[in-house]
């Protein structure tokens, strides 16, 4: 049986990966940087200090780490002061494992979008830990946050179940020992490797139910 839940938030409750690739794309045309064909898939899981130099060295952006950080979350926290895009019946998902399990969330958010996204939804009540890789030493694929999230939670990881739609999701709550269930974006398929670290992969979040969670325990 599995004593804990812990959630992913981006791609996984809320539909943000498309904007996060809308506004740091356009950040990087705006600012003298070159987008590559692998970006998109290497920022997936990144925290905000790495993606922030991810931006500003490696794709050539000409402004600081620090101020590619503030000013693509405060362009981030623009578009979710007009709409936070809530993936369809994810909130249903959360409050139903909540009546059932404790949750947690191990998100690559920063802090404050978090925050918003959670009120958005009515759901910042339904989890017991809540942790942005801001506040870890390693983004993922590195299970920092998830091995804390767990700690939060007075869970042992590998009685923990994480839902992740990204590679690096996926590698990180994986490497932290929790049992996997991935939930991939159309846009964005797990990488083969991801994928076979997943204990269950599923088609949409709305799949998953108390049984898929308690069968995995």
């Amino acid at each position: 049986m599995a004593d804990a839940v812990v959630f992913d938030l981006d791609g996984v409750i809320v539909d943000s990966e498309p904007v996060w690739e809308e506004v740091r794309r356009a950040y990087v045309a705006t600012h003298g940087g070159t987008w590559q064909p692998d970006t998109q898939r290497r920022l997936m899981g990144m925290s905000t200090g790495e993606w922030a130099r991810y931006l500003s060295g490696e794709l050539g952006v000409d402004r600081t780490a620090e101020q590619v950080a503030v000013e693509v979350v405060d362009e981030m926290g623009r578009r979710y002061a007009e709409r936070v895009p809530v993936i369809d019946g994810a909130d249903e998902v959360v409050r139903r494992l909540a009546a059932r399990w404790p949750l947690g969330l191990a998100s690559s958010s920063p802090t404050r979008l978090i925050a918003a996204a959670l009120a958005a939804t009515g759901l910042t009540e339904a989890f017991g830990a809540t942790l942005s890789t801001e506040e870890t030493e390693r983004g993922k694929p590195a299970p920092d946050v998830y091995l804390e999230v767990a700690r939060r939670l007075g869970v042992d990881p590998a009685r923990c179940v994480a839902v992740e739609d990204s590679s690096n999701g996926v590698r990180s709550a994986a490497a932290a020992g929790m049992r996997v269930v991935a939930v991939p974006h159309g846009a964005y398929p797990l990488d083969p490797d991801a994928e076979a670290l997943a204990a269950v992969v599923l088609p949409a979040v709305g799949d998953l139910t108390p049984e898929v969670v308690a069968d995995l325990g």
